[in-house]
């Protein structure tokens, strides 16, 4: 079967649907169709689709590659010389893979028709079903998750997201952090990568030091105690774009491994101060190169801790969506719902609701699994009576959760009780809040800050008192409270701390606090924990010993970049904004990272592996 001729020709299809990625939109396929025709007069076809923007093949750069180079080189040569036709397919010319492509599928095509096989049989034979993938075209967020939802009840397990092209645009936006910050007397310090183990609130990553065996440095949870240190040497302003080390674990909002915060610290400065700086750099550049172009002005709204937890359900609201939660625990104090019945129960009204039954148990299924606990819920129809869920046992006290939580016809009611009743209430307004029309204003960035937050709690863990956030932060009332808890004067737990979040949509975008730069108050804060001033010196030695020659009143807080770029470009993963992030289990699949090391580097720095990831 010998090839006497290779012809080229070209076909156009119109797509229902236009497929949209970063670099183009498509709106029909064009395919050229290759020929490879025998001297017997069997015929094998191929195809290639020109994408100019991705491979550089064109309609017309394939159909002269078919033509002037391909067709001379192959014409005469016999298919049953498969390799020997391949090889000159490859060789007759660079690059041009699109034209390659088709002339090799026409090939092989009339190659099963020599054998007298269909293709497949050749090649390893059939198979009954296989997995394939579906891309999803770059649109609005709110389509490509139509989209996406679509091709999962059409059965595909595997879809391939396109994403747009703003590698420039976040170069601009942590240009214009840095320039902000500049531009309010802020000095860019860099400070050092490894240094010493110290307890931070997460698990350190550990470099073994060659010289000196048994001993480790460890890479930066944050810059904590070099800025305070900063303060200490007469420097008023700094601030640096930090690279953060924390062994944690995936999630949405955090990447594991590394991330970078915008690290700020001021002398002399109080809560009010750092609020300012905030407030001022964080809404021009946020409504400037965020997705969208409403952001809250200053002064952000504040909300007490408790408050947050009593009103949200959560420490980071997000104040886009208008449900709140109300306590209705002594209303429900004998109630024949058993669930209920004793237990702290809160409320979720949501006017206006149109959602079906199964709708509201779809959600509410979606809470459970995230909250860890069932909620309920029962509403009043367009007459004003109530209805589904459990309305039955609501009935008896209808007139008092009327007046309690103002209800009207249409209201869907979410009912969350037990021990995670407010973490339940967090997640339903959360989940609730995106699927009630007009329940949220989506395309806003809603900025607030979260204070007043407690000292201590009791550990899940140890069942002693702990610190809630870290051991930096100052104490409101200073030493005079310290001392009225020592004395028992004061529970430990209703101490609150000079301590502050910064959160955005849902979104903690950052810590920060007034710091204890006073080492008797700070030895005093640790007493509580059952630490004492040896501990202190041994945790902390640098900043200890500096703060005892003296150091000014300081507040910082430290805004993490990555969250923000995520917030900016409209994103619901960090994922989507790190140009090299690693998977959920903190490893970086392309580079191969962690990998094993040799016996010799091993040696050198006097490690001895006992167990490997497999065994």
């Amino acid at each position: 079967m010998v090839i006497r001729d290779i012809q080229a020709g070209r076909i156009s299809l119109p797509l229902r649907t236009p497929f949209k990625t970063a670099l183009r939109t498509v709106d029909a396929v064009d395919d050229v169709v290759v020929r490879v025709v025998a001297d017997d007069g069997q015929v094998g076809y191929g195809e290639a689709p020109p994408t100019a923007v991705i491979t550089g093949d064109t309609l017309g750069s394939i159909a002269c590659a078919v033509k002037d180079f391909i067709r001379p080189a192959l014409v005469g040569m016999d298919v049953e010389d498969l390799d020997a036709v391949m090889a000159k397919l490859q060789g007759c010319m660079v690059k041009n893979t699109s034209a390659k492509a088709a002339v090799d599928m026409a090939v092989l095509d009339l190659w099963g028709k020599r054998w007298g096989a269909p293709l497949y049989q050749l090649l390893g034979g059939a198979r009954r079903c296989f997995q394939t993938d579906i891309t999803i075209s770059v649109n609005s967020i709110d389509q490509m998750v139509s989209d996406s939802l679509d091709a999962v009840r059409r059965g595909y397990r595997t879809l391939k997201i396109k994403v747009g092209k703003e590698g420039v645009q976040d170069v601009a936006r942590i240009a214009a952090i840095r320039k902000a910050m500049m531009d309010h007397d802020f000095l860019e310090i860099t400070t050092p990568i490894l240094t010493a183990s110290s307890p931070e609130g997460a698990r350190d990553y550990l470099v073994p030091a060659r010289k000196h065996p048994g001993k480790f440095y460890a890479l930066p949870q944050a810059p904590q105690q070099f800025k305070q240190l900063l303060m200490t040497s007469g420097f008023d302003r700094y601030f640096q774009i930090a690279p953060c080390f924390r062994d944690e674990d995936a999630r949405g909002d955090r990447s594991p491994g590394e991330f970078y915060q915008l690290d700020m610290e001021m002398s002399f400065a109080t809560q009010e101060d750092v609020f300012a700086i905030c407030e001022d750099v964080l809404p021009p550049i946020f409504a400037k190169f965020g997705t969208y172009d409403i952001a809250s002005q200053p002064p952000f709204r504040r909300i007490a801790y408790n408050d947050a937890l009593a009103v949200y359900g959560s420490d980071k609201p997000d104040l886009r969506i208008d449900l709140t939660a109300t306590d209705v625990t002594e209303l429900f104090a004998e109630n024949e719902f058993e669930a209920l019945r004793g237990q702290t129960v809160k409320a979720v009204p949501i006017t206006d609701c149109k959602l079906t039954r199964k709708q509201i148990d779809k959600l509410l299924g979606d809470c459970e699994v995230q909250s860890g606990t069932k909620s309920y819920w029962f509403k009043v129809d367009e007459n004003g009576e109530l209805a589904g869920g459990i309305g039955k046992f609501v009935a008896p006290i209808k007139a008092e959760l009327t007046e309690k939580l103002g209800l009207k016809p249409d209201t869907l009611v979410i009912v969350c009780a037990g021990k995670l009743a407010t973490k339940a209430v967090g997640v339903a307004i959360k989940t609730f809040g995106p699927a009630c029309e007009g329940h949220m204003d989506k395309e806003r960035y809603e900025f607030c800050w979260i204070v007043d937050f407690p000292m201590y709690e009791i550990g899940e863990e140890s069942g002693e008192l702990e610190f809630c956030h870290n051991p930096f932060s100052m104490p409101k009332g200073g030493m005079e409270t310290m001392l009225a808890a020592e004395r028992g004067e004061l529970d430990p737990l209703s101490i609150t701390a000079d301590q502050y979040d910064l959160v955005c949509n849902g979104v903690e975008l950052s810590s920060g606090a007034v710091r204890n730069h006073d080492p008797e108050i700070m030895i005093k804060a640790f007493e509580l924990v059952r630490l004492g001033e040896d501990d202190v010196k041994a945790k902390f030695p640098a900043m200890y010993n500096a703060f005892c020659y003296g150091a000014p009143p300081h507040a910082g807080i430290a805004p993490g970049v990555d969250r923000m770029v995520m917030l900016l470009a409209g994103e619901d993963s960090i994922r989507e904004i790190i140009p090299f992030p690693m998977n959920k289990n903190a490893q970086d699949i392309m580079m191969g990272a962690p990998s094993e090391v040799t016996q010799k580097q091993l040696d050198e720095l006097h490690i001895a592996v006992t167990a490997h990831e497999d065994e």
